[in-house]
Protein backbone atom coordinates (compact mmCIF):
# COMPACT_ATOMS: atom_id res chain seq x y z
CA UNK A 1 0.00 0.00 0.00
CA UNK A 2 1.32 3.40 -1.07
CA UNK A 3 2.37 5.98 1.71
CA UNK A 4 -0.38 8.56 0.67
CA UNK A 5 -3.44 5.65 0.71
CA UNK A 6 -2.22 4.48 4.52
CA UNK A 7 -2.14 8.60 5.71
CA UNK A 8 -5.39 9.18 4.21
CA UNK A 9 -7.30 5.64 5.81
CA UNK A 10 -5.28 7.01 9.24
CA UNK A 11 -6.73 10.13 8.97
CA UNK A 12 -10.02 8.86 8.01
CA UNK A 13 -9.91 6.31 11.23
CA UNK A 14 -9.39 9.01 13.19
CA UNK A 15 -11.96 11.51 11.73
CA UNK A 16 -14.08 10.75 8.99
CA UNK A 17 -16.10 13.66 8.72
CA UNK A 18 -12.67 16.11 7.73
CA UNK A 19 -12.73 17.20 3.98
CA UNK A 20 -10.95 16.29 1.31
CA UNK A 21 -9.35 19.85 1.43
CA UNK A 22 -8.44 19.51 5.26
CA UNK A 23 -7.43 15.64 4.38
CA UNK A 24 -4.86 16.73 1.99
CA UNK A 25 -3.62 19.42 3.96
CA UNK A 26 -2.94 17.21 6.88
CA UNK A 27 -1.40 14.46 4.36
CA UNK A 28 0.47 16.65 2.36
CA UNK A 29 -0.86 16.65 -1.08
CA UNK A 30 -3.26 18.06 -2.99
CA UNK A 31 -7.31 17.75 -2.64
CA UNK A 32 -7.67 16.06 -6.15
CA UNK A 33 -5.13 13.31 -5.20
CA UNK A 34 -6.99 12.76 -1.95
CA UNK A 35 -10.45 12.94 -3.69
CA UNK A 36 -9.42 10.15 -6.06
CA UNK A 37 -7.72 8.13 -4.05
CA UNK A 38 -10.31 8.10 -1.61
CA UNK A 39 -12.97 7.02 -4.18
CA UNK A 40 -10.43 4.22 -5.70
CA UNK A 41 -9.89 2.43 -1.97
CA UNK A 42 -13.99 3.12 -1.54
CA UNK A 43 -14.43 1.30 -5.10
CA UNK A 44 -11.57 -1.25 -3.97
CA UNK A 45 -12.73 -1.93 -0.83
CA UNK A 46 -10.23 -0.94 1.45
CA UNK A 47 -12.93 1.70 2.54
CA UNK A 48 -16.02 -0.42 3.95
CA UNK A 49 -17.99 2.59 5.53
CA UNK A 50 -18.09 5.77 7.00
CA UNK A 51 -19.24 6.24 10.63
CA UNK A 52 -18.39 7.69 14.67
CA UNK A 53 -18.43 6.08 18.04
CA UNK A 54 -20.84 7.26 20.12
CA UNK A 55 -20.07 7.39 24.46
CA UNK A 56 -22.34 4.03 24.60
CA UNK A 57 -22.51 5.02 28.14
CA UNK A 58 -24.88 8.42 27.24
CA UNK A 59 -26.52 5.87 25.18
CA UNK A 60 -27.97 3.79 28.40
CA UNK A 61 -25.61 0.67 27.71
CA UNK A 62 -24.23 -0.21 31.51
CA UNK A 63 -22.57 -3.24 29.99
CA UNK A 64 -20.39 -4.65 27.00
CA UNK A 65 -20.47 -8.13 26.35
CA UNK A 66 -17.14 -10.29 24.88
CA UNK A 67 -19.17 -13.79 24.27
CA UNK A 68 -17.22 -16.84 23.49
CA UNK A 69 -19.39 -19.48 22.17
CA UNK A 70 -18.66 -23.41 20.86
CA UNK A 71 -20.49 -24.54 17.95
CA UNK A 72 -20.90 -27.84 16.84
CA UNK A 73 -19.25 -28.69 13.59
CA UNK A 74 -21.31 -27.91 10.25
CA UNK A 75 -21.03 -28.58 6.53
CA UNK A 76 -21.05 -25.83 4.03
CA UNK A 77 -25.19 -25.74 3.71
CA UNK A 78 -25.92 -26.35 7.34
CA UNK A 79 -23.13 -23.21 7.76
CA UNK A 80 -25.66 -21.21 5.18
CA UNK A 81 -28.38 -22.03 6.83
CA UNK A 82 -27.35 -21.16 10.26
CA UNK A 83 -26.05 -17.56 8.94
CA UNK A 84 -29.29 -17.17 7.43
CA UNK A 85 -31.10 -18.18 10.56
CA UNK A 86 -29.22 -15.83 12.67
CA UNK A 87 -29.11 -12.85 10.38
CA UNK A 88 -33.10 -12.70 10.19
CA UNK A 89 -33.41 -13.71 13.65
CA UNK A 90 -31.36 -10.72 14.56
CA UNK A 91 -33.36 -8.58 12.58
CA UNK A 92 -36.76 -8.40 15.04
CA UNK A 93 -34.49 -8.23 18.03
CA UNK A 94 -33.84 -5.60 20.61
CA UNK A 95 -30.27 -7.03 21.24
CA UNK A 96 -27.25 -4.79 20.26
CA UNK A 97 -25.02 -6.53 18.73
CA UNK A 98 -21.55 -4.90 17.47
CA UNK A 99 -20.20 -8.10 15.91
CA UNK A 100 -20.43 -12.01 15.41
CA UNK A 101 -17.93 -13.48 14.16
CA UNK A 102 -16.41 -17.50 13.41
CA UNK A 103 -12.81 -18.13 14.84
CA UNK A 104 -10.78 -20.50 16.70
CA UNK A 105 -9.14 -19.51 20.21
CA UNK A 106 -9.73 -20.47 24.15
CA UNK A 107 -11.44 -23.40 23.20
CA UNK A 108 -14.31 -21.54 21.28
CA UNK A 109 -14.83 -20.92 17.84
CA UNK A 110 -17.12 -17.88 17.89
CA UNK A 111 -17.56 -14.62 19.44
CA UNK A 112 -20.15 -12.03 20.12
CA UNK A 113 -19.92 -8.58 21.14
CA UNK A 114 -22.89 -6.87 22.29
CA UNK A 115 -24.30 -4.13 24.36
CA UNK A 116 -26.75 -4.19 27.20
CA UNK A 117 -28.53 -1.69 29.06
CA UNK A 118 -27.88 -4.34 32.46
CA UNK A 119 -27.23 -7.14 33.44
CA UNK A 120 -30.89 -8.61 33.06
CA UNK A 121 -30.69 -7.25 29.53
CA UNK A 122 -27.39 -9.69 28.85
CA UNK A 123 -29.02 -12.52 30.63
CA UNK A 124 -32.14 -12.17 27.56
CA UNK A 125 -29.06 -12.47 24.99
CA UNK A 126 -27.66 -15.95 26.60
CA UNK A 127 -31.53 -16.96 26.75
CA UNK A 128 -31.77 -16.23 23.41
CA UNK A 129 -28.80 -17.85 21.93
CA UNK A 130 -30.04 -21.23 23.47
CA UNK A 131 -32.93 -21.29 20.74
CA UNK A 132 -30.20 -22.46 17.99
CA UNK A 133 -29.15 -26.14 18.20
CA UNK A 134 -25.92 -25.66 16.44
CA UNK A 135 -24.14 -23.76 19.25
CA UNK A 136 -23.70 -25.24 22.70
CA UNK A 137 -24.60 -22.17 25.06
CA UNK A 138 -23.78 -23.82 28.29
CA UNK A 139 -20.38 -23.97 26.78
CA UNK A 140 -20.14 -20.72 26.65
CA UNK A 141 -18.24 -18.22 28.53
CA UNK A 142 -18.60 -14.12 28.59
CA UNK A 143 -16.31 -11.09 29.94
CA UNK A 144 -18.52 -8.17 30.67
CA UNK A 145 -17.25 -4.88 30.62
CA UNK A 146 -18.89 -2.13 33.00
CA UNK A 147 -19.64 1.35 30.67
CA UNK A 148 -19.59 3.36 33.91
CA UNK A 149 -16.44 2.14 35.84
CA UNK A 150 -14.52 5.36 36.08
CA UNK A 151 -11.39 3.91 35.68
CA UNK A 152 -10.95 3.53 31.85
CA UNK A 153 -7.68 2.15 30.40
CA UNK A 154 -8.09 2.56 26.39
CA UNK A 155 -11.45 2.60 25.59
CA UNK A 156 -13.18 1.47 22.19
CA UNK A 157 -11.60 4.04 19.49
CA UNK A 158 -9.94 3.88 15.87
CA UNK A 159 -7.27 6.53 16.81
CA UNK A 160 -4.93 4.53 17.94
CA UNK A 161 -5.62 2.04 15.72
CA UNK A 162 -4.56 4.42 13.07
CA UNK A 163 -1.52 5.47 14.68
CA UNK A 164 -0.34 2.01 15.36
CA UNK A 165 -0.67 1.28 11.46
CA UNK A 166 1.57 4.56 11.01
CA UNK A 167 4.07 3.35 12.83
CA UNK A 168 4.03 -0.11 11.37
CA UNK A 169 4.28 1.55 7.76
CA UNK A 170 6.93 3.07 9.22
CA UNK A 171 8.98 0.68 10.53
CA UNK A 172 8.99 -1.27 7.49
CA UNK A 173 10.43 1.63 5.71
CA UNK A 174 14.36 0.95 4.68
Amino acid sequence: MKDVELKLIAELMKNSRKSDRELARVIGVSQPTVTRTRNRLEKEGYIKEYTMIPDFCKLGYRIMAITFALSRTLDKEEAGKARKLLADSVKDKQFEFIMLERGRGLGFDGVIISLHEDYSSYLNVRKWLRQFDFLYVAEADSFLVSLDDEVRYRPLTFSTLATCLLSKERKREP
